[in-house]
């Protein structure tokens, strides 16, 4: 096992991992920006290091400043979170080449699925069904207006690189095709540094369905059961709950079955996400994050297997040592991802937080770095915290996150707790009816 993991990331995911590895005897290592000097993972980290200054691009993002403070620390092994360089092949490589382990999948996996085009070309030779779309990259008008007569309007413009949602375009017709086109190549160059986009059929009530794997790389695979991530807002995850009101049994084997066949082809090791679009009882592949998920607390809740441990273990070469008949799922967990923005307009909200107090009790889980007095910094993500809920039932739960929610206090600045308890109150999400554009509408409805 490894002695000693550098965490090249930070916030809640930081403390996350950091919290596995004391609970392993490992020893960690905190690399940081200046504007983290004071963030509670670097307060609680076996040792730090400052990586650069406040921009991702000089710190959490530069390759050669991690490598260097691993190597200065003595670590043997590196996790780099979510985001950031997580599903950055260059890195992985680059990380292994200097002789430390890199917790996560091959940088060959990582390349095939971080680009969208190559991972649904896999898809389909893995036998993973996938949403009808252009045959590749569509690089001017013409191609993209023929690939669109094929699949049939309305089409969504995607980036081959991208993910996040960031840059999509829903086009209904031509004249909004060939609008749209120019638009999202400009932003597909500005958000990943690849203009590369193609089409896809723009599905008009799907939910959007993922399911978490965990492979060993000797043989070894599960799946831990499936996450409805629906509610979304611009293409980002808001609230993600397991398992899925909208499966039944059956659908639920069957997902598990294709993805668990299909990475056992491929020869995929650690962990990792198959998301699909759900609907009218049909899956579609849309992309595979090789990386630890945000919303990776609602399965180790209803499973009770912690998936950074396994993480750690088998980057350091242990079997899974289970098979998918010993994951028995129990009960229901519902994740609100709580920002630091506002509730109405989403604008950003960094500061100093003035009061905190976090909800407790007997199934409730909160994932934050924040405490009193913690300046929020205005350079990174605007997620602060998740507030995870289980209960025997989903409407034990729901009952349960009310409450939680109730009694989650934040002061000094704005955060978008009252969407939530809007959300957790709203008829439409307690009968399970929503699909991914059902959110858009709820927040344009008045509070």
């Amino acid at each position: 096992m490894f002695e000693k993991v550098l965490i090249a990331n930070r916030g809640e995911i930081a403390l996350r991992i950091q919290r596995a590895c004391r609970e392993m005897g490992i020893k960690t290592v905190a690399a940081h920006s200046t504007a983290d000097a004071t963030a509670m993972h670097v307060r609680l980290a076996d040792e730090s290091v400052c990586i650069g200054p406040p921009a991702a691009r000089d710190s959490y993002l530069n390759i050669a400043a991690i490598l260097s403070a691993a190597a200065i620390t003595g670590a043997d092994a590196i996790h780099p979170g979510l985001g950031f360089l997580a599903e950055n092949p260059d890195f992985a490589a680059a990380v292994e080449e200097h002789g430390f382990a890199f917790i996560g999948p091959s940088s060959d996996h990582i390349r095939l699925m971080g680009n969208k085009v190559a991972a649904k070309d896999a898809a389909r030779r893995l036998g993973i069904p996938t949403v009808p779309g252009s045959n590749g990259a569509v690089r001017d008008s013409a191609a993209a207006e023929a690939a669109a007569r094929a699949i049939g309007y309305p089409v969504l413009i995607k980036a081959a690189a991208g993910g996040g949602g960031r840059g999509m375009k829903v086009a209904r017709n031509t004249a909004e095709l060939a609008r749209l086109l120019p638009i999202a190549q400009h932003e597909a160059i500005a958000f990943f540094g690849c203009g590369e986009v193609y089409l896809e059929r723009h599905l008009e009530r799907p939910r959007h369905i993922e399911i978490q794997i965990l492979a060993d790389g000797q043989g070894g695979i599960v799946h831990l059961g499936e996450r409805d991530c629906s509610l979304q807002r611009s293409h980002q995850k808001v609230l993600e709950e397991t398992p899925s009101p909208a499966l039944n049994l059956e659908q639920r084997a069957r997902l598990g079955r294709i993805a668990t066949e299909a990475l056992r082809e491929l020869g995929y090791k650690n962990a990792g996400t198959l998301e699909f679009l759900y609907q009218d009882g049909e899956f579609y592949f849309i992309e595979m994050n090789t990386r630890l998920q945000v919303e990776h607390p609602i399965t180790e809740m209803l499973t009770g297997i912690d998936i950074v441990r396994e993480q750690i273990r088998i980057a350091a070469g242990a079997p899974l040592g289970y098979c998918q008949a010993e994951i028995k799922p129990c009960g229901h967990a519902v994740e609100c991802r709580i920002n630091a923005e506002d509730p109405q307009t989403f604008t950003p909200s960094p500061g100093r937080v003035t009061g905190y107090h976090a909800p407790g009790g007997l199934g409730v889980r909160v994932d934050s770095a924040l405490y009193q007095g913690y300046e929020v910094p205005p350079f990174y993500d605007s997620l602060i915290a998740k507030l995870v809920v289980h209960d025997k039932s989903r409407n034990e739960a729901l009952m349960r996150l009310r409450r939680a929610l109730d009694e989650y206090v934040i002061s000094g600045i704005e955060t978008t707790l009252p969407l939530h308890q809007r959300l957790a109150a709203a008829a439409q999400f307690i009968d399970g009816d929503y699909d991914v554009h059902w959110l858009e509408r709820f927040v344009k409805e008045p509070a």
